[in-house]
């Protein structure tokens, strides 16, 4: 089994290594993959997580796009989950949420959600070179970028701050997005907005340095494992996490222990004078 921070020494295989060439000439050809596509051929990431981090600089550096194969049926679930969560939160007291990121919640929710009718007029319009087009198209998504940025809530940033680099991730979206492929917007953003936030954490956050896609690893086992606690009423076990999550145990137990240690040092030490975490006292 790999302890946390470790990586198999051993060599990937040579049908790996043809399949990881295959999978990048296939984005080449189509413009994007899928992240099902992805996952068929790195089946344990974990061993071989040097490659897949070079997999996915390759992707960036020849402007591949990855999104996660979502239903339609989903998505629009989603978003009337995100209105009645906007309303919500846009009406709370001081309960976790500041004056700021009050007042945005309440701007956003007053935008329109884009019919799919609208959107594809919006985005020929952007490809036309509209300015005010893209501005529309970002407008009518911001929502889409606080959904998914409350469920990073707790990796080292503040809400507004994962609000913000999610917004990012949301314009290299409309930049980059192509109505002919027959894809709604949504869909191809939520992976440039995950991310944008998610290197984001990995780059900012007071943290111990782990590759990207593990941030979004561990962001989905904790909300897999808060989710059971619902249901049991207490702490599930590791057993009980890996079955839900379709991994094997020890996978779990090394995927905690990650988690356990980034978040460890975040933790306040001295006698509250400074603002001294136990990470500043750890070499780089």
């Amino acid at each position: 089994m790999l302890t946390p921070g470790q990586e198999s020494k051993k060599k990937p295989p040579k049908s790996l290594l043809t399949d990881v060439k295959n999978l990048i000439k296939i984005g080449k050809k189509r413009g994007y993959l899928s992240q099902d596509e992805i996952l068929d051929v790195f089946v344990e990431p974990e061993i071989y997580i040097s490659l897949l981090d070079d997999f996915y600089n390759q992707l960036f550096q020849k402007n591949i796009d990855v999104f996660e194969s979502v239903s339609e049926e989903q998505l629009e679930e989603d978003e009337d989950v995100l209105q009645q969560e906007l309303d919500v939160l846009a009406n709370l007291g001081n309960v976790g949420v500041s004056d700021p990121v009050r007042m945005y919640l309440k701007e956003i929710g007053r935008i329109p959600l884009l019919t799919r009718e609208e959107e594809i007029r919006i985005a020929q319009q952007v490809e036309a070179g509209s300015e005010k087009a893209k501005r529309d198209l970002i407008d009518a998504n911001l929502r889409l970028v606080v959904s998914i940025a409350k469920k990073y809530i707790g990796r080292g940033m503040t809400f507004l701050d994962l609000i913000q680099e999610g917004n990012k991730g949301l314009i290299r979206a409309v930049e980059k997005y192509d109505w002919t492929k027959g894809f709604k917007f949504s869909t191809y953003a939520t992976w440039w907005i995950r991310q944008a936030i998610t290197r984001s954490i990995a780059d900012q956050a007071r943290t111990i340095r782990i590759p990207v896609h593990m941030v979004e690893t561990i962001n989905k086992l904790m909300r897999t494992s808060r989710r059971l606690m619902q249901d049991l009423g207490r702490e599930p076990t590791p057993e009980e996490i890996a079955e839900k999550m379709e991994l094997e145990p020890d996978k779990v137990r090394a995927i905690l222990k990650i988690s356990q240690n980034t978040t460890s040092l975040e933790m306040p030490v001295g006698d509250g004078e400074d603002d001294s975490t136990l990470g500043d006292f750890i070499a780089d």
